[in-house]
């Protein structure tokens, strides 16, 4: 009788290979208010890597970090229109506090632009006191009524970063270095994720901004989903909040703003570019831990040498663990590491030590062969690059094999059945658009022509990529 595999495969039911691989690898489960997840250590392991990693990023540009509070005066919310209206299905309001009703109800933080420029309206005075350069690391709530893990729930983890410039070209810049040399580089070079960044339309740009910067990925069932944005928000906050600043001139001037942010809901992309039947596939880069060190066996003389081993990995830099766990079955562990997608598996057992070889499973490409022990150290580092580019390659593959050029907005609809579509903008326009969100269609971004980030929304040459999306 055929044994029955771990995970639902993905071909049969793609959302239920999600939720079984997610339970299965330990990154998270659901919590007890409906929409909110608790995260388990193997998935914070990842995002803990990903905050250092992105936090090194955000600081190259030289933001600094601080805290706004959870809480937020419901009054600040009627002050910029289109962003009070843009969140306002999703607010989640406190009334009562300390057995009383409160005087005013307070907000539960969904983004902190409100709060953050109540601050700078008083922390800036003069041209010196810019750029103004803020980011916090925090959890915000948005009441969602479609939760899934990682992907959409009710309180999640992120950045938000909220700068203040003195002229528009400044905001204009900044907005698009952190787009492009923060947020794309990360997730190229860690993620090992191939996403294009472009424009938002102006139907899908940020509430309250004057231009959204997005970087969009293709998933492994060919849907799109958004991975961070980068907001011009000229000056509607500063005008709102009378954010002004005496320029060198003399005159007091509003400044020109921007935000961005990342989210959590970057390790359930990963699960779903990454992911096979098996389950989680890590960049190595990314990756709490490189390589597992296993124990086939419980003798002393096999124990030894893994843990020596594990010793000598670990001080060439590369993060190891050594499971030595010989009372749980060897097979029930070797198939836990590969659920959790740790990059490489070194297996050492009476008869490896004997030869002097070790057997090395490799999590990403497959397969296993044996190799001398005493040439790991030296061998793992490059097989850990190999395999982030591989990783890479696979989803740039993906991506330029599953998205098609259209002319017409039926085709559109059409391709969009398995990936992606790529369709001029002057032929879809507003109106195509609309058409296009009657069948669960939506124009992920516009690029220009060379595939670069269009500086005006109706510039021409346009392409839009459209997708069914996440």
């Amino acid at each position: 009788m055929a044994k029955a595999p771990v995970l639902t495969p993905r071909a049969e039911d793609f959302p239920r290979w999600y939720q079984d691989l997610i339970n299965k690898a330990e990154l998270a489960d659901n919590g007890p208010v409906r929409g909110t997840m608790v995260i388990r250590p193997y998935g914070y392991g990842l995002w803990e890597r990903m905050q250092a990693e992105m936090d090194a990023r955000i600081k190259e540009t030289g933001t600094q970090n601080a805290y706004f509070p959870l809480l937020i005066p419901q009054s600040y919310f009627v002050k910029e229109a289109d962003h009070v209206e843009g969140f306002a299905p999703e607010l989640a309001v406190v009334t009562h506090g300390g057995g009383k009703e409160l005087e005013e109800p307070a907000v539960v933080r969904p983004t902190s632009e409100m709060i953050i420029n109540d601050y700078f309206s008083k922390w800036v005075q003069s041209y010196r006191d810019l750029p103004l350069l803020i980011n916090q690391w925090a959890n915000v709530v948005r009441w969602e009524l479609r939760p899934r893990l990682f992907l959409r729930t009710t309180e999640f983890l992120w950045q938000e970063g909220h700068t203040a410039h003195a002229t528009y070209e400044d905001a204009r810049d900044f907005a698009a270095h952190i787009h492009r040399q923060v947020y794309e580089d990360f997730m190229v070079n860690l993620l090992a994720m191939d996403v294009v960044p472009g424009r938002k339309t102006f139907k899908e740009r940020f509430a309250g901004a004057i231009n959204t910067l997005t970087l969009e990925a293709m998933m492994g069932d060919g849907k799109a989903l958004q991975m961070a944005t980068s907001h011009e928000l000229g000056q509607n906050f500063a005008r709102a909040f009378n954010t002004q600043y005496l320029s060198k001139e003399g005159k007091q001037e509003l400044v020109w703003q921007t935000s961005w942010g990342s989210t959590t809901r970057m390790i359930g992309a990963l699960v779903m570019a990454h992911g096979d039947d098996n389950g989680l596939r890590v960049p190595p880069r990314l990756a709490q831990i490189q390589v597992v060190v296993l124990a086939i066996k419980g003798e002393e003389a096999v124990l030894a040498k893994v843990r020596e081993l594990g010793d000598r990995l670990e001080a060439a830099g590369i993060r190891v663990q050594v499971d030595d766990r010989t009372d749980t079955p060897f097979g029930r562990r070797a198939v836990d590491w590969e659920l959790k997608g740790v990059p490489v598996r070194i297996e050492i057992g009476p008869r490896d030590l004997e030869n002097g070889t070790a057997m090395v499973a490799r999590r990403i490409p497959g397969g296993k062969e044996p190799v001398a022990v005493e040439s790991l150290v030296e061998l793992l580092p490059g097989i850990l690059e190999d395999d982030q580019e591989l990783l890479l390659k696979q989803s740039r593959e993906r991506r330029e094999s599953r998205t098609s050029e259209v002319s017409t907005i039926e085709e559109a609809v059409e391709a969009t059945a398995t990936g992606w579509a790529r369709i001029p903008w002057a032929v879809l326009g507003a109106a195509g658009e609309a058409k296009l969100a009657e069948h669960s269609v939506t124009v992920r971004c516009l690029v220009a022509e060379d595939g670069s980030v269009p500086a005006d929304e109706d510039a021409p040459g346009n392409v839009a990529i459209v997708a069914r999306a996440y």
